[in-house]
């Protein structure tokens, strides 16, 4: 159903609230923030900044030294909830290259 028929549309996002949540869930996920961004026994693998109302993101496709990186913009709750997934599948495959 579209949201005329409920009569109401989602919040508005709020980048900043969005970034504290981000960061709750991804200490949950035993990473360590450090300077801007993540790591995972201790090897960088996320960074972040607040820009033009939205996160961007770049997440890392494996974890080495220097990292290449895949970038992810937020600009909702759908797109929070897709990068938090994308970050367990990662973190599960790291897990098991080691």
């Amino acid at each position: 159903m579209s949201d005329e028929t409920w009569g109401f549309a989602p919040p508005p996002f709020n980048a900043e609230n969005a970034l504290v949540e981000l960061k709750r869930a991804l200490r949950a996920l035993q990473m360590s923030e450090r300077s801007g961004g993540f790591e995972f026994e201790a090897k960088r693998a996320l960074e972040f900044e607040l820009k033009e109302g939205a996160i961007q993101v770049r997440l890392a496709k494996r974890l080495i030294r220097t990292p290449e990186f895949d970038a992810f913009t937020i600009r909702s709750g759908a797109d929070q909830r897709k990068l938090l997934d994308e970050v367990k599948k990662r973190l599960s495959r790291w897990k098991d290259e080691e």
